[in-house]
């Protein structure tokens, strides 16, 4: 079965021949949103499960998840998304977001970008540079902000063979290896990958402490 799941794995994420990728045409409410919809399907039950006060998420590109993580937190209420971007797009409104433009390995910026805002429950999404020594600086900066019970969710390590994109080099899933030999509180919770396919495989990490 898994040889199955990876082969339409590696299908969707590159696109049928001719028709390029499907993650870069797929959109939230017309806002580019380059996820896997199925992704996007276990955000929202993690977010109506942790219900959390700020979501911080690294690499906004145009806005799209940002803009769906801020319509979540309508339906639930609460929280508010912290997006940060290495560069100045136009991006859609939202009162929920707040875009920080700068690199999400800078402390100084996080630390400003997130103080004073209410983070009782806090949750982690990087989705930035996906090179193994950038994903390592962002898990080491960014996971004392995840509260226990909560949520770092790595993007995107499915590529270099996990099971796509096999050229691309040590990345997303390197990185998260290394993280969690130094880092037992957290925990891969291979529950949010029912799906069977996700971008994120061996992704969702869980603050059990």
């Amino acid at each position: 079965m898994q040889e199955t799941i990876d082969r339409f794995h590696d299908l969707y994420y590159n696109g049928p021949p001719g028709e390029g990728h499907i993650f870069r045409r797929t959109a939230w409410m017309g806002v580019p949103c380059q996820k896997c919809p199925l992704d996007l399907w276990i955000y929202q039950e993690i977010l109506h499960e942790v219900r959390p006060d700020l979501l911080i998420e690294t690499g906004t590109n145009l806005g799209g998840s940002a803009l769906f993580l801020a319509h979540m937190f309508d339906l639930l209420g609460h929280g508010h998304v912290v997006s940060i971007e290495i560069v100045e797009l136009p991006r859609p409104a939202h009162p929920r977001i707040t875009y920080v433009t700068g690199s999400s390995s800078d402390a100084a910026l996080v630390a400003r970008a997130v103080d004073g805002r209410p983070r009782h429950a806090c949750m982690v999404v990087l989705d930035s540079d996906h090179s193994e020594a950038h994903v390592a600086k962002e898990l080491e900066l960014l996971s004392p902000y995840v509260t226990p019970g909560s949520y770092l969710i790595v993007e995107d390590t499915n590529i270099n063979g996990h099971p796509t994109y096999p050229t691309y080099g040590p990345g997303p899933f390197e990185a998260v290896t290394k993280f969690l030999v130094a880092h037992p509180e957290f925990q891969v919770d291979r529950s949010r990958e029912k799906f069977l396919m996700t971008f994120n495989p061996a992704g969702y990490l869980k603050r059990v402490r």
